[in-house]
């Protein structure tokens, strides 16, 4: 095997993709991961890192490219780090995404299943309801470069809407104006650490300053910063400001103080009318999140008759469309403001065949286990780690006659699926539904049925 040295240019052609979205070639038998390559491309490439079995690069120049190769149509790509595939057709988009998600369940679930369908985006562009955007010295404002803690000014993301990025203007220049500091992440000094902004489609903004000051301390100018966000955006409906003083890469502290306006936005989703506060859980892409809800139920196969349990409940959102379709929905969520929100959810719905449990995912399936409540159907929507055994362990316990699983992580989905496997439940359908156009995200669902019921 030739030895590639760091900053070798060697000639190769990209013949498929990692899972992030990365090329994939091999030069003299050892894998090269090309950041920027296109199936069917060759290239030169650039060898960035060298490891024992691998070996990473970037495309210096495309020899013969692929008919999918397009204008990225953005000035921060790629340093930003957030968008990897502005660089192919949304048509090689999503064939990457669908063989990224059926290369996950057969080689880390054991699973050999293909996805039924990939339910593309009508826009991929514009589409995120949530943004968090990072303050740096200068200040700046925008995204963290890739893999680094460096914050590259973005004043306009092409899948923000445009009126975040006059909240940011907004932000910026109430900072410049009365010398507010940014936060300083290495000194842990400063004030503003990043702001949050929240739309909803009927044109709405709710805005969250995070700074590292007590959210009850008044902020410079506190007024000032008000007028501007309301001049920059008319649907403004609150400014909060949330204290986040730790140490920490987590964005939202505890305590929240609304500045002006209401702590709150509404928002309608399949129907249904949900308040979406600062802290809850909410999928990015409205339109294509009632499309994976649409998916998520008609998996689940309901009748009208049915209990449905549904463990990571959030806000109710998924919890309160399968009410329409169920006899009795559960919903389990370990954040108590969650629980809030999904209950006063279903009274603002008129919905009364769901109820909401707060706590651990695990310890509530188990309690109501313990209770003799068998649910016909089970739905977990969980964080990107996925599951812990002690969940599926308790789910398997229950018995249902179907598991319908929503991931936006085909590994760890992957991994659940095997063990579910090897409790007596087989996978039976899968589909993926693009939340994420324009990034190497996908969010996909599964559904699992016991082997005696196949």
């Amino acid at each position: 095997m030739s030895e590639l040295q760091k900053n070798d240019i060697v000639k190769t052609v990209c013949t498929g993709y990692a899972s992030d979205g990365m090329g994939v070639a091999r030069v003299d038998g050892r894998a090269v991961f090309v950041s920027g390559a296109i199936a069917g491309e060759e290239c030169e490439v650039r060898i960035l890192k060298v490891l024992k079995n691998a070996a990473f690069a970037k495309v210096e120049r495309v020899l013969t490219p692929s008919p999918e190769r397009c204008d990225p149509g953005c000035p921060h790509y790629p340093a930003c780090g957030g968008c990897r595939t502005r660089h192919m057709s949304y048509a090689e988009e999503l064939r990457f995404k669908k063989q990224k998600v059926e290369d996950a369940l057969r080689r880390v679930g054991g699973a050999d299943i293909a996805l039924d369908a990939i339910h593309g985006a009508g826009e991929t562009e514009r589409y995120r309801n949530k943004a968090q955007l990072p303050v740096g010295e200068g200040p700046r404002m925008g995204f963290y470069r890739g893999r680094t803690h460096d914050v590259l000014d973005v004043p306009d993301c092409r899948l923000q809407p445009e009126a975040v990025s006059r909240l940011r203007a907004a932000v910026l220049g109430w900072m410049r104006e009365f010398s507010v500091p940014a936060y300083d992440e290495s000194a842990h000094r400063g004030l503003v650490r990043h702001l949050h902004v929240r739309t909803g489609s009927n044109g709405s903004a709710l805005v969250c300053l995070v700074v590292n000051a007590p959210a009850e301390k008044k902020l410079p100018h506190e007024e000032g910063l008000v007028r501007r966000l309301r001049q920059a955006h008319p649907g403004l409906s609150g400014v909060v400001l949330s204290s986040n003083t730790a140490r920490t890469n987590v964005i939202l502290g505890r305590d929240f103080r609304t500045v002006w306006g209401q702590d709150f936005l509404d928002e309608t989703l399949c129907g249904l009318r949900f308040r979406l506060s600062v802290p809850s859980f909410f999928q990015v892409n409205r339109d294509q999140c009632e499309v994976l809800y649409e998916r998520a139920l008609d998996f689940a196969a309901l009748t009208g008759r049915e209990t449905v349990l549904d463990l990571y409940c959030g806000i109710g959102t998924i919890s309160l469309c399968a009410a329409k379709r169920a006899g009795r929905v559960i919903g389990a969520e370990i954040v108590p403001k969650a629980v809030e929100d999904a209950r006063a959810n279903a009274l603002r719905n008129g919905i009364d065949n769901a109820e909401f449990f707060c706590g651990d995912a695990g310890a509530v399936a188990q309690k109501l286990a313990s209770e003799d409540i068998r649910p016909d159907a089970v739905i977990v929507d969980p964080p990107r780690r996925g599951l812990d055994t002690s969940v599926i362990d308790i789910i398997v316990k229950m018995s249902p006659e179907r598991v319908v699983y929503v991931s936006c992580d085909p590994a760890t989905l992957a991994r659940d699926v095997k063990l579910f496997g090897a409790n007596g439940y087989a996978p039976l359908r899968a589909e993926a539904v693009d939340m994420f156009p324009r990034t190497e995200h996908v969010e996909c669902v599964v559904l699992m049925s016991r082997t005696s019921c196949i």
